[in-house]
């Protein structure tokens, strides 16, 4: 029986256990993987204390920080299942079964799909969704990414020193990202921003060889060997659909210290509510989780 369990080993979840290491909680992390979506990042010019990193260095500093706890990490196992039965929550991952009194839930987040056609067919012959992973693969070839936000942006800033062309595909009018981000992209001779496009299907034979866009009302092919797709991420909460409250977007919902509608279960991150993706959002929301779960458990020890 552990007084926490920590479910995700991202900056929120990273950062709740080390919190929870300094309060001496007998606690538990439980990840997927160790780095979350900090890890895929690439230049991270707005994290404090870092004028410039790559978040692959940030997300390493991160892991080195919580290892030096000696805390419990079991990596690699994916929870399936949670149940809240009394005071006692169980998890479930396909491995085996884990008790605790409390429980921080800092899954993230999932990159969110276009739902075109191609799409599925070239995924990793061409469509890619991870600019960091993948973007040197493309080297001196014509690409497009696909996307209004920040990841868009940050994908294509990448991409400027890897590709010789980029379509930056933006089915809004505008962009809804930094305005350090835009200024860079606009600025750069390699970049065709594609506004108010629709992309309608991904083109290929064995990989990716061109896809087929809309803009005002006139359809075009645009010959590109890449296919980054950025338009945003899905939370990772369907392990907990029916026990916690969620909104329309699946992201559970919680209130100003991290509280779920269950109590004894919190949630930190990009799995949240909490408008703000960003990676120092995450960290501290991390801390506030096991603040709170810290709160939690001295309050159920004096009943």
């Amino acid at each position: 029986m552990y007084d926490l369990i920590i479910i995700g080993a991202g900056p929120a979840g990273i950062t709740a256990a080390i919190y929870a290491a300094r309060k001496r909680m007998n606690f538990l992390v439980i990840a997927k993987d160790v780095g979350g979506q900090a890890a895929l990042s690439a230049d991270v010019e707005n994290y404090t204390g870092y004028q410039y990193v790559t978040g692959f260095e940030l997300a390493k500093k991160f892991e080195e920080h919580m290892r030096e706890f000696k805390i419990e990490v079991r990596d690699g196992e994916e929870v399936v299942e949670v149940k809240k039965k009394g005071e006692v929550i169980d998890v479930r991952t396909g491995r085996g079964a884990y008790e605790s009194r409390a429980l921080i839930i800092a899954t993230g987040a999932r990159p969110r799909t276009l739902n075109v056609p191609g799409e599925r067919e070239f995924k990793n012959r061409g469509v890619t969704y991870c600019a960091t992973c993948d973007a040197p693969l493309f080297a001196d070839m014509d690409v497009a990414v696909i996307g209004g936000g920040n990841s868009a942006l940050d994908a294509t800033l990448q991409l400027m020193k890897i590709a010789d062309k980029i379509y930056l595909i933006n089915i809004n009018p505008s962009f809804r990202g930094d305005e350090v981000m835009i200024e860079k992209v606009k600025a750069s001779d390699k970049v065709t921003i594609l506004y108010s496009t629709k992309t309608l299907e991904v083109l290929g034979d064995k990989m990716v060889t061109g896809l087929r866009a809309e803009r005002e009302g006139k359809q075009e092919i645009l010959n590109v060997r890449g296919v980054f797709i950025e338009i945003g991420y899905i939370p990772n909460s369907d392990f907990v659909a029916g026990l916690v409250e969620r909104n329309e977007r699946g992201e559970i919902v919680v209130d100003d210290r991290n509280r779920t509608n269950i109590p004894g279960i919190f949630a930190a991150g990009d799995v949240t509510s909490v408008p703000q993706k960003q990676i120092i959002v995450a960290a501290g929301e991390g801390a506030k989780a096991a603040l709170g779960a810290y709160e939690y458990l001295a309050k159920l020890r004096q009943r």
